[in-house]
Parts: C-alpha cells; sequence; structure tokens
C-alpha cells in the first residue's frame, strides 16, 4: 500500500527542490503546479472552461499566465472563478496518479494543501519552510514577479506558521544538505512505521 505524503509550504520556500530530494530517494512525486501548466497548454483541460469565464486569458489557443496575472490582479473576484474551474480538474488528476503510481511512498507537491483541504486525502504532511527575508529574495531572485505581486500571493495563502502547526513533519531549507537529511529522518520514520512502506 502507498503512503501518501504531501508537501506544502509557502512561495519560495523550497518545495520544488525538496520534492526533488524525495525524488532522488526513489518516490513518486506528483505536483500541482505541473499539473495546471499541463492543463493551461493548448487542448489542455482548462482552456475552454477558462475561455468561457475569463476569455481575456486565453491567447492563441491556451491559458496566458501573463493574462491571467492581469486579470486577477485587476479584480481579485476572478480567483474564486479560476478556483472552481481549476481545483476540481487538480483533483482528477491527482486521483489518476494515485491509481496508477507503485511507488511504497508518494510524494503530492500542493502548495495551497490545507487552503483547498486537500490534506484530508494524505496520510502526513510536510512543511518546508524558511525565514521570510530569505524567502523574499529567492522569490524577487527569480525575476518574474514584483514584491507587490509576491505580497499578493502570500495574502491569498494561509500564514506558514498555521501550516507547521498543522503539518506532521517540518523541512527547513537553510541548505540543501540539511534539507537532505531532514528528508532522510522522515522517510526512515515512515518506513519504521509502515512495514509495506
Amino acid at each position: 500500500m502507498t503512503f501518501r505524503l504531501a508537501l506544502t509550504g509557502s512561495i519560495g520556500m523550497g518545495k520544488s527542490t525538496t520534492a526533488d530530494l524525495f525524488r532522488k530517494e526513489g518516490c513518486d512525486v506528483w505536483d500541482a503546479d505541473y499539473a495546471v501548466h499541463l492543463m493551461y497548454q493548448k487542448g489542455g483541460k482548462a482552456v475552454q472552461p477558462i475561455k468561457e469565464k475569463l476569455p481575456k486569458a486565453i491567447v492563441g489557443g491556451e491559458v496566458s499566465r501573463a493574462e491571467l496575472k492581469k486579470i486577477l490582479g485587476n479584480n481579485p473576484s476572478n480567483f474564486k472563478i479560476l478556483e472552481d474551474i481549476v481545483h476540481p480538474l487538480v483533483a482528477q488528476r491527482r486521483a489518476q496518479f494515485s491509481e496508477n503510481t507503485t511507488s511504497k511512498v508518494c510524494i503530492f507537491d500542493i502548495p495551497i494543501l490545507f487552503e483547498t483541504g486537500g490534506d484530508k486525502n494524505m496520510d502526513a504532511v510536510a512543511c518546508v519552510t524558511i525565514d521570510y527575508e530569505t524567502q523574499k529574495q529567492r522569490v524577487l531572485e527569480r525575476g518574474n514577479m514584483t514584491l507587490a505581486q509576491f505580497k499578493q500571493i502570500l495574502a491569498k495563502q494561509m500564514p506558514i506558521e498555521e501550516k507547521m502547526r498543522r503539518s506532521d513533519f517540518i523541512i527547513k531549507t537553510d541548505t540543501l544538505e540539511h534539507a537532505r537529511n531532514q528528508v532522510a529522518v522522515i522517510l526512515n520514520e515512515i518506513k519504521g512505521q509502515n512495514k509495506d512502506a
């Protein structure tokens, strides 16, 4: 039986890097952001429903993240419209992945896990974390987001302290080596408690 470990945290806290560490340890990883990326491409399942509700977001037959960012920035109530389209489609893809995986421990990389109630479908939750200044620096260094946009995303997400409180494991991503060691400890604990894993 597969052990389902959710990996969550806030933007710029090292979730993708941590997911890769789990992957290198032999875990299958499902990435919610990547699932959305596929749905936004030409022929993706989210394109038509978004076209019907937020037509300006569609450019050249696919969802333009730049246009979508503008639409959401100009009218935050559009977040709800988008979420009502995307969240059920993401849940569907996650269920398909769960059915097809053969990994003993599966990682579900879901940024807004608690916000969408996704933690109810998991066996445990690991939260990645880093101090605010490092987080801000990492996000702004990517060069695709302004400070205002970063703060807007943070305002929509559950505070990291609350995510940590509700998680079974905490992974501090101050250095790659420290994160790697914490991943190994978590996997050992899971495998110790679950002889099938």
